[in-house]
């Protein structure tokens, strides 16, 4: 028995010295990953403590299961975390479809040079920030200086209040969220159907299909893979709000909170008034439970249509 342990373990260190150079290039990334990945991992021990500057985190007293309770009593815990699973469920879907359609119609332009132009207007709203997008939006729905209530006077209507009628801003935000992502993530699927093989398509013309036909009977089940791997990987987000986004488009305006309000601006606005670095780790780590949970429960679903469409 030890000398087939010794043996193996020999076997393991030739292997380790005949790829040592690949071992090697390889290491920065690794070493990366563990530093800024791995390592911070193990702050989420604030959200058990009672975090004070003069302790830090590992010398701060523990104070069990306190953060959380202030959160969950706070009032705003079942509220926030309703319109952060629904604006990410309504990003999710119209967003992915979105994408698709943009996506196969762009592939359906004859036209290279059309089509490389289109392509880079739509991308470039990805490149703008969400402090820009801001004062877009307060450019366009201000009731004293924006252009969509100057249009409505001009036509002899009344000025809608924008900001101080919330039932509007879930349609919004959807639409900025759209609007910003719609280039970036066509390009995902664009590229799945670019790899798609060209002898599919004159086959299916040779059938006599027309265009639509080649859409929705070649084009959306060969991507079908690609669509559903990346629709894992963003649900495991589906309980963090874009905290860019809700901010600088709502800021910290009140009579909002109850449709615009998610974990993310909750938590950080308990730290500013606060100061409480423990209560907002405690909401981190309920996030990223919540996500890890629907990851796999998505990811058990996936595999009970189909094991080579899961993430693992």
């Amino acid at each position: 028995m030890a000398v087939k342990e010794l043996n193996s373990r020999k076997g393991f260190l030739h292997t380790l010295y005949s790829y040592r150079m690949y071992l090697l290039m390889l290491a920065p990334a690794v070493i990366y990953t563990l530093v800024f990945a791995y390592y911070p991992m193990t702050g989420i021990v604030m959200a058990f403590k009672k975090y004070n500057y003069a302790g830090g985190i590992w010398g701060s007293p523990w104070n069990g299961l306190d953060n959380f309770r202030f959160f969950f009593m706070s009032g705003q815990a079942g509220i926030v975390t309703r319109n952060t699973v629904l604006y990410n469920i309504a990003f999710i879907l119209v967003g992915t479809f979105t994408q698709i359609a943009v996506a196969v119609f762009l592939t359906e332009i004859s036209s290279r040079s059309f089509r490389k132009i289109t392509q880079s207007m739509m991308f470039l709203p990805y490149f703008i920030s969400w402090v820009i997008v801001g004062v877009m939006a307060f450019n366009i729905f201000s009731s004293d200086f924006g252009y969509l209530n100057r249009l409505l006077v001009s036509f002899g209507l009344e000025k809608y209040p924008f900001y101080t009628k919330p039932q509007a801003w879930p349609f919004i935000l959807l639409f900025f969220n759209v609007w910003k992502g719609v280039g970036y993530g066509s390009v995902l699927y664009l590229a799945a159907i670019m790899g798609i093989d060209t002898s599919i398509y004159e086959a299916a013309a040779i059938d006599g299909c027309n265009v639509w036909q080649r859409i929705f009977k070649v084009t959306i089940p060969s991507i079908l893979p690609t669509v559903i791997i990346l629709f894992l990987m963003s649900i495991g987000g589906i309980f963090r709000g874009n905290f860019d986004m809700f901010y600088n488009l709502t800021g910290t305006n009140g009579l909002l909170y109850n449709y615009t309000d998610v974990i993310d601006t909750l938590s950080f606005r308990a730290l500013i008034s606060s100061n409480d670095f423990g209560m907002s780790a405690a909401v981190g780590l309920f996030q990223s439970v919540l996500c890890f949970i629907t990851v796999l429960c998505a990811n058990k679903l996936v595999s009970v249509y189909d094991k080579d469409y899961t993430l693992f």
